[in-house]
């Protein structure tokens, strides 16, 4: 079944950059493929859409592998960040099939599954580094790093500069951004007025935890299976 996807998937980039991540791709990917139409339905019931959704998880598996085949241990923890943020958009080696997925799940009804998919790229990219967090943080980290990706890949899709260097640059800004606030964070935090706000509105964070093991694998968007 699997090689079915990839076939249906490799078929339907060379209609993308024309007709976008539509029917009209998927009904031509289809035809190119010979693969029936029922089974192929199955596989992805809203054609185009679910297409992309494919596109974004090969992107995903990608840099995945990447990451677990790469020795990090001399790396700081940011530039860690920096190399799994960078690994997958590298992954993601035709731009406009980026962009034509970019414009698809901006509009209003599929808006629900492209951030499920960019979280998922961010919940893959912490938990392949290694991140054990069990508590509020857990969400945190992933929401913030989605705004990272997000806007590195917005970025990137206008970048013309050569290895896509300029890219590279605002990612790191983003990231040292993010370091600033959790080092301010901490530093209040540590203040009088922080250990007191800590045993009042903020100590209703430490009840909230992360999803169970299955509950992660179930969720909408999900590669681990």
């Amino acid at each position: 079944m699997t090689q079915i996807v990839e076939k249906l998937l490799d078929a339907a980039l060379l209609h993308v950059p024309f007709d976008g991540w539509t029917e009209a791709t998927f009904r031509a990917a289809v035809a190119d493929t010979g693969i029936d139409m029922g089974v192929a339905r199955a596989l992805f019931p809203r054609g185009g859409v679910d297409l992309a959704l494919a596109y974004h998880r090969r992107g995903d598996e990608l840099m995945v592998e990447r990451l677990t085949a790469t020795n990090m241990q001399d790396m700081r923890f940011r530039d860690r960040i920096a190399f799994a943020v960078r690994a997958r958009i590298e992954a993601a080696d035709d731009k406009e099939a980026v962009r034509r997925g970019s414009a698809l799940f901006a509009l209003p009804q599929y808006a629900p599954d492209g951030a499920r998919a960019i979280w998922n790229t961010c919940d893959l990219i912490w938990t392949t580094l290694g991140d054990g967090s069990e508590d509020f943080n857990w969400y945190s980290k992933r929401a913030t790093l989605s705004g990272v990706y997000s806007a590195t890949v917005l970025f990137w899709l206008g970048d013309d500069s050569p290895g896509s260097e300029a890219t590279w640059e605002f990612l790191d800004r983003r990231i040292e951004n993010v370091m600033s606030i959790e080092k301010f964070k901490g530093k209040f935090r540590d203040s009088p007025l922080g250990r007191t706000i800590a045993k009042g509105p903020l100590a209703l964070l430490d009840r909230i935890r992360a999803p169970d093991q299955t509950f992660r694998r179930n969720m909408p968007g999900s590669t681990r299976h």
